[in-house]
């Protein structure tokens, strides 16, 4: 008998036959770079199935200010992605990698904007327990995120960059995610057969 929940097992499913370009346009360069990784941590709360999502410090170098997943570059030691994903999302928000089950490593992708080659990291939180931000000058924020929200039509568009460039978007507990995150959050939504059809022509401007 699994030790997670029914409702993630058409994502595995999934993911187990996914290519790179299943999951994101951004695919590493033949010359590679940074290796990361990020945790895509499914939990159940009061509200059902949720996600956790971070909102990065206005201060930081790189994605100010911007919504994603846990995670970043890999350490020395770090064993692979999972043990990279789990050790930032442990000094970050304070996770204990205790109460996580790992359940899938994505292939690797791509982020253009800062050179990382980032492996997303499939979890379930079995031992749910508070997190706040522990690296204040990197996390402003920490929100167990329903998937009834992600899914909801009505927080999902489309997202402009000053650049040109256009991104998935959810405009969810007062934070617009886009970019890379919204790309790969997109479609596991879509992977695991939650996603409901939305308005593409609703467009918000960063």
């Amino acid at each position: 008998m699994a030790d997670y929940p029914s409702w993630l097992q058409p994502l595995l499913d999934a993911v187990a036959a996914a290519r790179p370009e299943d999951i994101s346009r951004f695919l590493p360069p033949a010359g590679g770079g940074r290796p990361s990784a990020v945790l895509i941590l499914f939990g159940e709360g009061p509200a059902g199935p949720d996600l956790l999502l971070i909102q990065r410090a206005a201060t930081m170098n790189s994605h100010a200010g911007q919504p994603a997943f846990p995670g970043g570059a890999e350490d020395p030691g770090d064993g692979g992605p999972a043990g990279t994903a789990l050790r930032e999302a442990a000094e970050e928000v304070g996770l204990d990698p205790a109460g996580v089950r790992v359940l899938a490593v994505l292939p690797v992708l791509h982020i253009p904007v800062s050179g990382f080659d980032v492996t997303p990291v499939l979890a379930w939180w079995h031992t749910p327990h508070a997190v706040v931000p522990v690296s204040v000058g990197e996390v402003a924020a920490v929100e167990r995120v329903p998937l009834a929200e992600l899914t909801d039509p009505a927080n999902r568009c489309l997202v402009h960059s000053p650049s040109g460039f256009q991104s998935p978007g959810f405009a969810v507990r007062g934070m617009l995610v886009w970019g890379f995150t919204a790309f790969v959050l997109d479609r596991v939504l879509e992977l695991g057969g939650w996603s409901r059809p939305w308005d593409r022509t609703v467009l918000r401007s960063l």
